[in-house]
């Protein structure tokens, strides 16, 4: 299937990356389904996605109608069925638990029409242990976006051990559609960016703990010594510590390699529920702000 002929694309999970998602697509023109488990993680969602609209009509960005007309591209629903009828496209972005993501997989498996493409969202999981719940792991990819997904230009595309070149090609092309740019990799934990960023990130959490400078040093010294945009307890703050945790574990787990042993900082701060700004505390304090 070319993706000339994807209309709707279903989004599973209205979180923060599947609301950015679901935005990226309604954005590109595509008919866009936002499905959660429960009708406030949706309304959750919504708001995600109008909140920061609104402040760009406010500064003179976009215009109310303009938002409107991007929001009215979007359904949200809390049934799988009523995503997924019509749906040429699936990206999933739920919670980024194997036995989670798999459960997903089955029931969309069950319902969705054999020809539907799926993508995960996932930043470290296994492509090849979701798509063997289903009955087309020739038909199943990653599409790791990156965090706020409507700004971020990059998508990873993960191929499986299953996956075919003509889906692979297909999330390259929807990629394109989208106004991002697709780098093709082969599944291995923590893919590409993870790969080497979560072990820079691990290593300031160990850093901190030594007390060889404060968060401010070590984040300015990143940011000036390497053109870093944000320092590494910045990022982790706006990914979401917990995030990062998972991933390392992950890491850990797949590779033995102790570099990617998590720094028992970090662990402690997810914890004390430090999981960054989402949580109003993290490496910084943001409850003031």
């Amino acid at each position: 299937m070319p993706s000339d002929q994807i209309r709707k694309i279903a989004v599973m999970g209205a979180g923060t990356m599947g609301a950015g998602i679901a935005q990226t697509c309604a954005a590109a023109g595509f008919e866009v389904a936002m499905r959660d488990i429960d009708q406030r993680f949706v309304d959750g969602g919504f708001r995600r996605i109008r909140d920061p609209l609104m402040k760009r009509v406010e500064r003179g960005k976009m215009t109310k109608a303009d938002v409107d007309a991007l929001v009215s591209k979007i359904h949200g629903t809390v049934d799988i069925k009523d995503a997924l009828q019509g749906a040429q496209f699936v990206i999933e972005a739920v919670f980024e638990k194997m036995e989670v993501k798999r459960e997903v997989y089955a029931e969309m498996d069950r319902v969705a029409g054999p020809d539907v493409v799926f993508a995960s969202n996932t930043s470290s999981l296994s492509i090849t242990e979701m798509a063997n719940v289903t009955k087309r792991p020739d038909r199943v990819v990653g599409m790791h976006f990156f965090n706020p997904a409507p700004v971020m230009k990059l998508v990873e595309v993960i191929r499986g051990s299953e996956t075919s070149d003509a889906t692979v090609a297909l999330a390259k092309d929807l990629c394109v559609r989208l106004g991002k740019e697709p780098v093709e990799v082969k599944e291995s934990p923590g893919f590409v960016v993870n790969r080497l960023l979560v072990p820079m990130m691990n290593e300031a959490f160990n850093l901190l703990q030594e007390g060889v400078a404060s968060a401010e040093d070590i984040d300015k010294a990143m940011k000036l010594g390497t053109n870093m945009p944000m320092g590494p307890f910045e990022l982790a703050d706006y990914t979401g510590i917990d995030i990062g945790l998972d991933v390392m574990e992950v890491l850990y787990r797949e590779t033995g390699d102790p570099k990617f042993r998590p720094s028992p900082l970090l662990r402690k701060y997810v914890r004390a529920g430090r999981l960054g700004k989402k949580s109003g505390r993290g490496v910084y304090d943001y409850t003031g702000r």
